[in-house]
């Protein structure tokens, strides 16, 4: 939220720095995100007089003698249509900071330093300067809208710095507020913090107006929907005179990021920005019925808004109706057909409280987001609600654009804007700080925050003030409980009083990570070191995603949560795998030109014991591996799942799996000790194509929940053979179904030395019969109690070969 210090200053006498206010509302709980100067890029511009003024023949250029004060006289070649002799004007000095402007002197182009130079061979030493140029509007000073040079007040100091004269050394703080305070999203909710801060009086802006006797007769207001509409004020303003606002009005409105339309329309910006309530004026002439009802919107009702877009609504939408049909979408924006304009002769005022949830859901359903709608989602107080009223009425008086009828409205569900009574224990608000607040300490606090505290011996009575309040139906109050006022006293008794201290359970530990952490640590070290580097993505993914990977309709992985509220719709599921999400991270680096790699996440699926929820999901963490490139195949993604066993001292086997997004015949399911823990293999070639792949890729998921039950596992050490290892290179000739793990496992069944078995060459074709492969393996055999010579090898070889062949019919290929 954007709050300049001038517009504050209307409310507070403040009497510190910039720099020390940002310290304070930071101090206070408030985030500053931003302070800067209006004219931060601005600088050595002053007051200059023009004494002498001659044309440059055959140009539009004029060679001035322009008076700067204490700065001098000086000579400026300027080709502004409105230079003349005795006209003040903004004069950059050599060295000055001033904005750059396209040809068409109204876009800004950036920042430029005026410097000495020629212009047609006359000497130009400065600029005479332009709004545009200093980085003024029509609406932050009167006449920088126009193309030509700023024409400054007769009675301008020469010298002076232009800064000043033209508001451009006013600051701006940028403030992020927290949820829970929306009664600061307002010029007036900050000045009260702030008098708080510098214990300074708060002065309310005027909210006093004159009613007159005449009555809109007959008209009436109706709310049919209270849950969603606690508190709904109009009021019949005539003789309406439309026109501009004050140029302090257009000032303030365009500090803060808004631009004068009329001064109407602008009271319900200055209303909305100044007190933190959103309002809307409806010309009364394009109201039928002679009545306003606030109604649900019925199913397929339409609206045009004020930006001319036509919107389909239903039941869970509110409206503001007249009597024939809608003219506004409740807390979102006002309808086209009941606008303020030019022959707008009287209009109804509205000023009402509406559920924040609905205007959220509302404003995301249609995709309609508003500065009211903003503040409405917030939260609005019923206190802000009358004060915006009056606000408005008196502006409507004192800017004489209208005269205030006795016709009002203020039909609401009895909830009350006087401070609410509270009573806390004292030694409990001191027991959640950890420290003991002076009793006189919290009564001063309490009291600039206008709590009206009162001390009878542990017992500390506040009235809770209306602003502070959120009527929803839902009863959620900001300050209710002991806690609340806890965090009252302290951001302004000041947090650096606050001493460590344990709490009261709390116990000495030695820290450090605890077992199931340092084996994912580990993991993620061994993944690091095959060069696979980690990659994170959203815990949520799109039901697209369900159908890229090609899942029937019973697969356990379409059973996802919905999001209620999603970010958008590719947003709107918690994942149930980390496939889908990793296979669309190859295929983004393969559309920016990278073309191999490997990828790892480590993240939580969700799944749910049944839809509806009625119970917390099962989080489980996954491992997901991605691979992708030319010189990437199924087995050296089986290589890092052996890697991963390997450092953790366990074995992995292997068993042909069907999964709807692997190839058929490269993927298989991972098993430790029995139990099935995952799975890898190739992507299948239609998921490829749908993804525009131009590499092959494979996929690895490994649940470590199941995993972690081998993290941190004793580890047995054997001492180093004396004798040396022998290895022999064996090719086999066998069907095609037969797996590797097959064969693996039979060669190690056989020979009880097998210390390692890989894989080197898989070959078809060629002098391979139809239907056969050939899998080429390096086995190494590993001696213990003494050294194997050549023919006790050959007897292991033939002993392989024969158990091969008698169970899978695999012969040696010669």
């Amino acid at each position: 939220m954007l709050v300049p210090l001038s517009w504050l200053k209307e409310y507070v006498d403040i009497d510190v720095t910039p720099e020390e206010l940002e310290k304070k509302l930071f101090d206070g709980g408030f985030e500053v995100e931003e302070r800067y100067q209006v004219g931060k890029d601005i600088s050595n511009v002053v007051v200059g007089l023009v004494e002498g003024c001659e044309p440059i023949p055959e140009t539009h250029l004029h060679v001035c003698q322009v008076n700067a004060g204490e700065h001098g006289t000086m000579q400026i070649c300027c080709g502004a249509d409105n230079v003349h002799t005795g006209g003040k004007f903004p004069v950059a000095l050599p060295g000055a900071s001033v904005y750059a402007t396209a040809k068409d002197h109204k876009t800004i182009e950036g920042v430029m330093t005026i410097k000495k130079g020629k212009l047609r061979g006359y000497e130009s030493c400065g600029m005479l300067c332009s709004g545009v140029e200093l980085g003024l509007t029509e609406d932050l000073y009167p006449g920088a809208g126009y193309n030509g040079l700023l024409v400054l007040p007769e009675d301008a100091e020469l010298g002076a710095d232009v800064k000043e004269l033209t508001g451009l050394d006013d600051w701006i703080f940028d403030i992020s507020l927290t949820a829970n305070r929306p009664d600061c999203q307002s010029i007036l909710g900050i000045a009260r913090e702030v008098s708080a801060m510098l214990e300074k009086p708060l002065k309310m802006p005027a909210t006093d107006y004159t009613e007159t006797d005449v009555e809109k007769e007959g008209f009436s207001v109706r709310v049919e929907a209270p849950e969603l509409c606690p508190r709904y004020s109009a009021h019949y303003v005539y003789d309406v005179k439309i026109g501009e606002s004050p140029a302090w009005m257009k000032r303030r409105l365009a500090l803060v990021g808004m631009s004068a339309i009329s001064n109407v329309v602008d009271i319900t910006n200055y209303v909305l920005k100044e007190i933190g309530q959103p309002m809307h004026a409806f010309d009364c002439s394009y109201l039928e019925g002679n009545e306003i009802c606030v109604r649900r919107a019925k199913e397929n009702e339409k609206i045009v808004t004020l930006d001319e877009q036509e919107y389909t609504m239903n039941e869970n939408n509110l409206v503001i109706c007249d009597g024939v049909k809608p003219v506004a979408l409740a807390g979102v924006m006002g309808g086209l057909n009941s606008e303020i304009r030019d022959t707008t002769e009287s209009v109804m005022f509205e000023s009402a409280k509406f559920a924040r949830d609905n205007v959220r859901k509302t404003a995301r359903a249609l995709g309609k987001a508003t500065d009211a709608s903003a503040r409405y989602e917030k939260g609005v107080d019923e206190y802000s609600t009358v004060l915006g009223m009056k606000r408005a009425l008196h502006l409507m008086e004192e800017l004489g654009c209208g005269k205030v009828s006795r016709t009002h409205f203020d039909v609401n569900t009895g909830n009350s804007i006087d401070p609410t009574p509270m009573t806390v224990s004292v030694s409990k608000v001191n027991g959640v700080l950890g420290i003991e607040v002076p009793e006189a300490e919290i009564l001063r606090i309490m009291k600039n925050l206008n709590f009206a505290p009162e001390i009878n011996g542990d017992e500390l009575t506040i009235q809770v003030p209306a602003y502070r309040e959120d009527m929803l139906p839902e009863g959620e109050n900001d300050v209710e409980r002991y806690p609340d006022v806890a965090e009252e006293v302290i951001r302004m008794y000041g947090y650096d009083h606050v001493t460590d201290t344990f709490l009261s359970a709390a116990q000495v530990t030695m820290g450090g990570y605890n077992e199931e952490q340092k084996g994912e640590l580990a993991l993620k070290n061994t993944l690091c070191t095959m060069g696979i580097y980690e990659c994170m993505h959203y815990s949520f993914f799109s039901p697209a995603d369900l159908d890229l990977l090609k899942l029937p309709a019973d697969a356990k992985e379409r059973n996802a949560i919905e999001i209620i509220n999603p970010i958008n719709q590719d947003l709107s599921l918690m994942r149930t795998t980390l496939a889908a999400s990793m296979l669309n991270a190859i295929s983004r680096n393969e559309k920016q030109g990278t073309l191999e790699g490997r990828l790892f996440e480590v993240a939580s699926i969700y799944i749910p014991e049944s839809l509806p929820l009625t119970s917390y999901p099962d989080e489980r963490k996954v491992l997901c591996v991605g691979t992708f490139g030319n010189n990437e195949s199924f087995f050296t993604m089986k290589g890092i799942a052996n890697t991963i066993a390997e450092s953790m001292d366990i074995e992995f086997t292997y068993e042909p799996v069907q999964k709807s997004f692997l190839h058929p015949y490269q993927a298989v399911k991972v098993l430790c000790e029995g139990t099935e823990i995952g799975y890898f293999g190739k992507a299948a070639y239609d998921i490829q194509n749908e993804l525009s792949m131009r590499t092959s890729s494979y996929i690895m998921e490994l649940d470590l929940k199941e995993l972690s039950r081998w993290y941190g596992k004793k580890r047995t050490f054997q001492p180093i053979s004396k004798f040396q290892e022998e290895k022999r290179d064996l090719a086999f000739v066998m069907d095609k179904n037969i797996s590797c793990g097959d064969v693996e496992n039979c060669i190690r069944e056989a020979n009880k030395y097998v210390k390692e078995i890989r894989l080197f060459d898989v070959y078809e074709g060629g002098q391979i019969p139809e239907g056969k492969k050939s899998m080429a393996f390096t086995v190494t055999f590993a001696p213990k109690e003494e050294a194997f010579d050549f023919e006790k090898v050959q007897k292991f070889v033939e002993k392989i070969c024969k158990k091969l062949q008698n169970e899978f019919n695999i012969e040696l290929r010669g």
